[in-house]
């Protein structure tokens, strides 16, 4: 009888402690320093909000939030480490869409797989596109690039953050609708690819925000968004107003978790995000490089990430794109 007292009691506690475990897990948590993995060089629109968020986060958590940036393969390698990194809930990566939207259609191999291992925890901003030039080329108006363009077929190159990534991508629309020839030449991030635009080694991009500054320096030109809507920050023209229906290369960053990440700290992370993005701090760094907050549900995440994969997995379908 005692026995059967004795084992109901371990059975009864054992329950409890399951119901009670991530309600322990969310009080206990941040236990120790947080690292936030951006897989991208410094200098780019990942790198600039991730450290902002970080920042904010930093305040909110009462544990420092330390960025560290991990570049290389499109986002590969870093988002590879955060989805082999222990889900202990101190591990994270703050990412373009691109490492688990386009990537997996790239490469015919991936260290990891994107929808199992990498957990989405918040959406984070919209990041529009810009397409930009150097001043060097005689243009000012997308029609007038467009012209110039054909009539000089090969002799633009275009650079991106790397094969895949959301200017390339938009730089592929372009050329495919506007009928033009140009060379893509792709960096190790947007930094790298703004400096070498600056230098006039490459006379066009399309920007994920960085390069507005020295826009406004008279630099570079700002010709267009490549956006569904116009930017609120940079009065300029849509390519679908120039003339390229539906021309649509915005994409979501966001922030995304090791696979087996307990859920209740999930749940708290992405509510502190979401209150990090009302911070006015944040707010005006994303709006120096053209971007929006994105604030949304866990589940409005998934869902716009489900879209992205669809639009953009079959764009690079049918342009055949490919990275080694």
């Amino acid at each position: 009888m005692k026995f059967r007292t004795t084992r109901r009691a371990l059975l009864a506690l054992a329950a409890s402690m399951a119901v009670a475990g991530p309600a322990f897990a969310q009080a206990d948590w941040p236990s120790k320093p947080i690292k936030l993995v951006v897989n991208f060089p410094p200098g780019g629109a990942a790198d600039v909000i991730g450290r902002a968020l970080g920042t904010a986060l930093t305040e909110q958590l009462g544990q420092q939030v330390v960025v560290e940036n991990k570049p290389g393969a499109n986002g590969n390698l870093g988002a590879e480490a955060v989805a082999k990194a222990s889900a202990d809930g101190h591990t994270f990566l703050m990412s373009s869409g691109g490492a688990v939207t386009v990537n997996p259609f790239l490469y015919t191999k991936m260290p990891f797989d994107a929808e199992r291992d990498l957990q989405p925890v918040a959406s984070v901003a919209r990041v529009l596109v810009f397409l930009v030039t150097h001043p060097s080329v005689p243009v000012n108006n997308v029609q007038e690039f467009v012209s110039y363009a054909r009539a000089n077929p090969g002799k633009l190159s275009y650079g991106s953050a790397g094969t895949g990534s959301s200017p390339h991508i938009a730089g592929e629309m372009l050329k495919r609708q506007a009928g033009i020839d140009a060379m893509h030449v792709p960096y190790r991030g947007m930094a790298p690819a703004l400096t070498d635009l600056l230098a006039g080694q490459i006379q066009f991009m399309f920007d994920s925000g960085p390069g507005l500054r020295h826009a406004r320096d008279g630099k570079l030109k700002v010709l267009a968004v490549g956006s569904p809507t116009r930017s609120p920050q940079v009065d300029v023209p849509t390519l679908a107003e120039a003339g390229m229906k539906g021309f649509d290369a915005d994409t979501i960053f966001g922030v995304y978790a090791p696979g087996g990440t307990p859920a209740a700290v999930v749940t708290k992370l992405h509510a502190e995000i979401n209150k990090a993005l009302a911070n006015p701090k944040v707010v005006e760094v994303m709006k120096g490089i053209g971007s929006e907050p994105a604030s949304m549900s866990r589940q409005q995440f998934v869902e716009r990430q489900n879209q992205d994969r669809a639009r953009f997995g079959a764009f690079i379908r049918e342009v055949g794109l490919k990275a080694d």
